[in-house]
This record gives C-alpha cells, sequence and structure tokens, in this order.
C-alpha cells in the first residue's frame, strides 16, 4: 500500500470519501478554482459544527464583506492563540516574529493578492502549529499524531500538509485554498 493509499485510509477514519475528495482536488497541480461542492465540503467539515454552507462567500469570486470579516477574525484569533501559547525560551523570538508575520500577511490578504500570499500563509501557520506543538509538529508522523489528540485541528493539519508549499496557481484558486485555511483557524 502506497503512502497516499496509508494517509487516505486514516484519514477516511475521520471524514467522508466527500471529503477526502474535496482534499485531493483543491490541493491537485492544476491551476482551476475547485467545484463549490468541494468547497462546501470542506467548509462543512471546518466549521466545527456551526452550521451548514456556512463559507459560501468563498466560492463567489467577488470581494465581499465575509471575506474582510474572516480576514479580521483570522488575525485576531491567530494572534490570540499564538500569544497565549507557552513557547520554551528559545522559541520567544520566533513566537515575536510570528505575531509580527501575521501582521503583515493579513495587510497583504486585505490587499486580495492572495497568489503572493501564499507561500507566506504556508509558511505562518507550519511555525504557528510549531509553536504549539514544538518539536513534535515536525515529526514525520505528527499528522497521524494531531488527528488522534485533536481529529478537529487533524484535519486542518491534513487539508494543510497537502497542499504545496510552493505556490504553483494563480490568484483564484490561491484565494480559495486560503480563505478555507482562514476559515478553519477562524473558528478554532
Amino acid at each position: 500500500m502506497g503512502n497516499s493509499e496509508c494517509r487516505d485510509e486514516l484519514l477516511l477514519q475521520f471524514v467522508d470519501e466527500k471529503v477526502l475528495r474535496a482534499f485531493n482536488a483543491i490541493a491537485s497541480s492544476e491551476d482551476v478554482v475547485p467545484q463549490p461542492e468541494d468547497v462546501l465540503a470542506v467548509t462543512e467539515i471546518f466549521c466545527l459544527g456551526n452550521s451548514k454552507n456556512c463559507g459560501s462567500f468563498i466560492i463567489d469570486a467577488t470581494k465581499s464583506e465575509g471575506e474582510e470579516r474572516l480576514t479580521q477574525s483570522f488575525r485576531k484569533n491567530l494572534k490570540l492563540l499564538v500569544e497565549k501559547t507557552w513557547v520554551e525560551a528559545s522559541d520567544v523570538t520566533v513566537k515575536d516574529q510570528v505575531l509580527y508575520r501575521i501582521d503583515k500577511l493579513c495587510q497583504k490578504l486585505a490587499a486580495g493578492d492572495y497568489a503572493n500570499c501564499y507561500r507566506d500563509f504556508i509558511s505562518v501557520l507550519v511555525d504557528v502549529v510549531y509553536l504549539m506543538f514544538g518539536a513534535q509538529a515536525k515529526k514525520e508522523d505528527f499528522a497521524e499524531y494531531a488527528l488522534r489528540i485533536d481529529p478537529e485541528f487533524g484535519i486542518f493539519w491534513w487539508y494543510l500538509h497537502s497542499l504545496p508549499r510552493e505556490r504553483t496557481w494563480g490568484n483564484d484558486k490561491c484565494r480559495t485554498v486560503i480563505l478555507l485555511g482562514m476559515y478553519f483557524l477562524s473558528n478554532y
């Protein structure tokens, strides 16, 4: 059984086939905006039980009030998460840098240039997870560990981890991918 088959089998213990297909479609290398049903499948799992079709504004490519509120909520919640995370003395500088980078990232996101924010977005989130979990976050089995200790966060980590580290898409697909990540973290 291949690595992706093992990953999919494990993930299917926590999500249904529809969500797994959506993750794979969204993370594909094609520069095609995900289908609305894939976006809604992911937002429903990322809603954390709030409501159905909770992120439908993500499907609409026009800048909306919902998108602006999401950016504000993402910034506030992510900064609060980092500020409240206890870190080793050796990571205090990393924590300060991440807080600064969150502000800069959100300023760029508010301008709507998602393609140029993509790499920073992924990098900031990986660093936030490192601050939360320490060296464990860099271990090969962290995705499975995250699923077992906190399935909601673990599903998000699988989503984030399935995305390419470097941008390979245009602004529209980057927008959808980033807004989905922001959506989870705004509700977490």
